[in-house]
């Protein structure tokens, strides 16, 4: 009797101990891939521990390195569950973004819709009167897609800069850049900053202040390494630049922006806390401009079939080739001069910050990112 229940005992762990060590190995898999939110700081672990190999890793970042400019890949941040698993020597650096500020400035807009006080077709003429004789149609909807029409008074082009460099945005010209609005798509800076001026007068507040109460505060972005540029008081209230033209952009850190990209991955949500809609998220980053819209001839960058409310997406060019073909069509990016991008990849759980000041050395192209990111997802093990 006693043989045969010691017999029994034997079976029983044989066959015990692997299930065991197969359901631990997929408790630990399953602990490494839970999403989480940085306190003070990120968590920093190596890539194994979030499913990404760190050799494939390497190499995707070297490439990197070898195609930027003086800047390399110092202030590149890549997160993946929320746990640092990449920093440079420089995160910490902090400067402007230039036109990443848009980014910003649609989230305020998001944040207005949020709380009621505006929709994508609120008139921008009910919030700043100058708009209401020669731009009385153009709404926040045609602002946040870059279809508005708007022309400032000095918006003239100025050497290689012809995309709304106005030093006086705030100041309709008596005839748009094209008509009607919606018709045709144009980059334009000083669209951007005229937006930022009907957001502010909406909130009724600088738009950089409500930004900062309602997200950079709740997510710890660090107040010494964040800060908004300004065109001073119009109407009596601070106005900030929405574009990030005229030295009045956003000023950052890449340790901090990442912060701003893993809500946008996690759709508005910090925590257990709901920060801004995810419909608005998800509406963001969805693109919004057809690719058979005509292109306006002096539009400072071509963003049919690829731009979302002032994200950059994933999408089909006019061309028929998807922006980045090496990244998962869901990707989305904030994006401004001097190599100053921010990727969201939700099929990932990956937010990758590279900032610089370095595009007068050397560009990075959407084919160079396109690899980059290619390579990064290669070197995932875990999807």
């Amino acid at each position: 009797m006693e043989q045969t229940r010691l017999h029994k005992i034997f079976i029983l762990a044989t066959y015990s101990f692997p299930l065991m060590t197969v359901s631990l190995n997929r408790q630990a898999a399953a602990a490494s891939s839970t999403m989480v939110f940085p306190g003070q700081s990120w968590q920093e672990v190596k890539p194994e521990a979030q499913g990404v190999d760190s050799a494939k890793l390497k190499a995707a970042v070297s490439y990197l390195k070898d195609n930027s400019g003086s800047d390399g890949v110092k202030e590149l941040v890549i997160i993946r569950n929320g746990r640092m698993i990449w920093k440079g020597s420089d995160i910490d650096k902090m400067h402007g973004v230039w036109s990443l500020t848009k980014s910003f400035t649609s989230t305020a807009l998001g944040l207005l819709i949020d709380d009621n006080k505006a929709n994508l077709d609120t008139l921008a003429k009910d919030y700043v009167p100058s708009m209401a004789e020669v731009y009385p149609d153009v709404t926040l909807r045609h602002f946040t897609t870059m279809t508005s029409g708007y022309y400032a008074v000095g918006d003239e082009t100025r050497g290689s800069y012809k995309h709304g460099p106005s030093r006086t945005p705030f100041k309709p010209a008596p005839k748009p850049l094209f008509e009607p609005p919606g018709s045709k798509y144009a980059y334009w800076d000083s669209a951007m900053n005229q937006f930022a001026n009907v957001l502010t007068h909406i909130a009724e507040e600088p738009i950089e202040d409500l930004f900062k109460k309602r997200i950079a505060d709740p997510i710890g972005m660090d107040r010494a390494k964040w800060d908004w540029g300004d065109f001073g008081k119009i109407d009596r209230i601070v106005v900030n630049g929405g574009s990030g033209n005229s030295n009045k952009h956003i000023q950052v850190s890449a340790r901090e922006l990442a912060r701003l990209g893993h809500l946008f991955l996690n759709r508005g949500k910090w925590k257990n806390r709901r920060l801004i809609s995810a419909s608005w998220v998800d509406t963001a980053t969805k693109a919004h401009v057809p690719a058979s819209m005509p292109l306006e001839s002096l539009s400072g960058a071509d963003g049919r079939g690829m731009y979302g409310y002032n994200w950059w997406i994933n999408g089909i060019k006019p061309n028929g080739k998807r922006k980045w073909p090496g990244a998962p069509s869901g990707t989305y990016a904030a994006s401004g001069y001097n190599n100053n991008d921010m990727f969201v990849i939700p099929k990932w759980n990956m937010v990758i910050v590279r900032l610089g000041l370095d595009q007068r050395d050397f560009a990075i192209t959407d084919a160079i990112y396109s690899t980059f990111l290619e390579k990064v997802g290669q070197a995932i093990t875990e999807k």
